[in-house]
């Protein structure tokens, strides 16, 4: 693949790859979730900042090399800096740092033979994590109340702590499983607990948007209008997103490690029992993060029809786009 087709001509703001397709999305987010950007210094990140900005002014003459300095710079920015509020993202809520942040609680989670407490703490620790990264990805275009962050936090905390923990008591009741089956069951708790407890998550620290709508804008990125369809549009893709995301990271792994269980190697030295089901939870958290958020494009577009009348009275074009957030 030449430079040209790797780093097209440069567009500020846009993908540059295809977001009309799920492969251009993927490879979107794969750029996304990169964490090499984690390690991005104060300079680095103000180098890129100032390019940009020199681009958008027309300072800055372009040549085909430059198209490759500033979809970098450009990668930097977004990985860091939040699109609405233009603050920094502190690094273990970043879509950068979900997975490297994100493994050791999940491996946390998919512990054989986990008791009451270390259930209660390991759901209570993923969730936080989720709520602080569904905090700082979350479209911020109107504010919201801090109380409604809280009352999502509280209600994932204690739906995902109830279903594990109930979920867990009829596994360990059920008479017509064996022993063995009891085991495999129970590894495979965590994932409603989890996939239901996210989207409670989402929706609940996210539904003031229901209220006030979240702005929409032209494809020259002119806010026209303020709606609540495209909240609930917006709302509805990243609930489907939460539901998605955990299964293959805590289906996958309970799958391999059942296999592995039965190998001579693992079965003579058990200690390495928890790396190895650390490196396949990473390995499908790392899999499935991009996929699950390469359902639907972070900008969304949307039919003007389907929008409030305020807002199709306003502008003559067909279609408007709005931030899904993620």
């Amino acid at each position: 693949m030449s430079s040209s087709d790797e780093f097209p001509p440069f567009v500020l703001g846009r993908s540059r790859f295809d977001q009309s397709c799920f492969s251009g999305r993927l490879r979107h987010f794969m750029d996304v979730i990169d964490p090499r950007t984690l390690f991005t210094s104060e300079a680095d990140l103000q180098k890129s900042i100032k390019l940009l900005e020199s681009f958008k002014d027309g300072k800055l003459p372009i040549t085909a090399s430059d198209n490759e300095e500033l979809w970098k710079a450009q990668k930097i920015k977004q990985a860091i800096i939040h699109p609405d509020t233009g603050e920094k993202i502190l690094m273990p809520f970043r879509m950068s740092g979900f997975v490297p942040f994100g493994s050791p609680i999940v491996t946390g989670l998919l512990l054989p033979n986990p008791t009451f407490k270390s259930t209660i703490f390991w759901q209570w620790l993923n969730q936080s994590h989720n709520a602080c990264v569904n905090y700082s990805n979350r479209n911020a275009s109107k504010e919201t109340p801090v109380s409604r962050f809280v009352l999502g936090y509280v209600g994932a905390v204690t739906s995902a702590v109830g279903i594990a923990l109930g979920l867990g008591a009829l596994v360990k009741r059920a008479n017509g499983l064996s022993p063995g089956m009891k085991i495999l069951v129970q590894k495979f708790v965590p994932f409603p607990a989890v996939a239901t407890a996210s989207t409670c998550n989402v929706i609940l620290m996210r539904n003031s948007e229901l209220a006030t709508g979240i702005e929409v804008f032209d494809k020259n990125e002119n806010i026209v209008g303020t709606s609540q369809t495209a909240a609930k549009k917006a709302l509805a893709e990243t609930a489907v997103t939460r539901m998605v995301l955990p299964a293959p990271l805590l289906i996958i792994p309970p799958i391999v490690m059942t296999f592995l269980e039965k190998t001579r190697f693992l079965r003579s030295n058990p200690r390495f029992h928890l790396p190895l089901n650390a490196l396949v939870t990473t390995l499908s958290f790392g899999f499935a993060l991009p996929v699950a958020i390469a359902l639907f494009p972070q900008v969304s577009q949307i039919n003007t029809d389907e929008l409030e009348e305020e807002i199709k009275n306003n502008v003559t074009d067909k279609v408007l786009f709005y931030n899904k957030g993620l």
